[in-house]
């Protein structure tokens, strides 16, 4: 199953976003349509995380079925094995433009390596991985399944989506700021540098989805 409940968030991003989207849904709309350059008519409505749901988070088919949508052209299947990315935050728009969430709130949280165990996901992972990085023209020589894998994995999934079925997809990174209990950024430099090393060792400063992914910085003290 890829639909995973929640506890009500206590601390870090997991609380944050669940109040974003619950109780401030305005707040987040609005930066995603004026960093995307949408319509200002543009209504996004939030599927993930809701209080109404028990906070529930998906991945795998599941995602894909909360946001109304299937895969046609390539499968989510043949891109990627069972135990793929879990959403922080899933959106479909009035007009049918879908919105993936990753949340954070520290820096730490950034730094990820692949856990698959066994040699079959291990390969299609890699190779969907691969096939991204060709995409996007990024540096050959740097593994994607180490050091920031998952921000590799959301990349390969918007790809997955946007270019290979031709979906109007969307990734949506927020960033907390004056998250104090997790020792978070104080400041949206601060997030931008962390940024800007990402970008610099992944090779993807410029590349073909940029158009489609934003950053979001909310200080939490407006939450």
């Amino acid at each position: 199953m890829g639909r995973f409940p929640q506890a009500l968030g206590r601390k870090g991003s997991k609380k944050w976003i669940q109040k974003l989207i619950n109780e401030k849904p305005e707040m987040l709309n609005f930066e995603i349509i004026r960093k995307l350059n949408l319509p200002r008519k543009e209504k996004i409505h939030w599927l993930s995380p809701l209080k109404d749901d028990e906070y529930a988070e998906y991945r795998d088919e599941e995602f894909l079925e909360r946001l109304g949508i299937g895969l046609e052209i390539v499968t989510l299947s043949d891109f990627w094995p069972d135990g793929g990315p879990q959403w922080d935050g899933l959106g479909r728009s009035s007009s049918g433009n879908l919105f993936l969430v990753e949340a954070k709130s520290h820096i730490d949280e950034m730094i990820s390596t692949m856990q698959a165990k066994s040699k079959e996901s291990r390969k299609k992972i890699c190779d969907s991985l691969e096939k991204t990085k060709q995409f996007l023209n990024a540096r050959p020589e740097v593994e994607w399944s180490s050091v920031f894998y998952q921000y590799a994995n959301r990349l390969s999934h918007l790809y997955l989506l946007k270019q290979l079925n031709q979906l109007p997809a969307y990734l949506v990174f927020v960033y907390f700021i004056n998250d104090l209990e997790m020792k978070g950024p104080k400041t949206i430099d601060e997030w931008k540098g962390a940024i800007k090393l990402l970008r610099s060792y992944m090779g993807i400063r410029r590349h073909k989805l940029q158009n489609f992914i934003t950053e979001l910085f909310i200080d939490v003290s407006g939450l």
